[in-house]
């Protein structure tokens, strides 16, 4: 069900500095910041041949990942994002399966502008996994 890789999130407490690290000390190709309003983050994505990673800030207050970075300062990895040719579909096989989907279930727009899910990470050996439909 799972296809490749697409990214792995990373929540830092300074996005500037992060990207600035990625494109001048790594030499990596890196995006301009996004705000997601929807998500309650600004992102960055690193551009690497085989994946991206994404440097994901609060956005506002009432951001989810605001108590991951209060908790984590120096921020730290926050989830993996694996592709899925249908996410329907995707979501219902996990949830037949006993997985848990956050929020109401219902696909939201991430940052690629496609339908993206989060499962609980307690179902996935601790990881929290994002689904984004291909």
């Amino acid at each position: 069900m799972i296809g490749r890789l697409n990214h792995v999130a990373i929540v830092v407490p300074d996005l500037a500095a992060a990207a600035a690290t990625y494109q001048n000390t790594l030499g990596a190709s890196v995006t301009d910041p996004v705000d997601l309003p929807d998500h309650g983050v600004t992102t960055v994505f690193v551009e690497l041949p085989n994946t991206k990673i994404e440097l994901l800030h609060p956005l506002g207050e009432g951001s989810p990942i605001a108590k991951f970075l209060a908790n984590n300062p120096s921020g730290g990895m926050h989830h993996i994002c694996y592709e899925v040719d249908d996410i329907i579909a995707a979501r219902d096989k996990l949830k037949d399966e006993g997985a848990r989907v956050l929020g109401d279930g219902e696909p939201k727009i991430g940052a690629h502008g496609k339908p993206v899910l989060f499962l609980h990470p307690k179902d996935f050996c601790g990881t929290l996994v994002e689904i984004e439909e291909v």
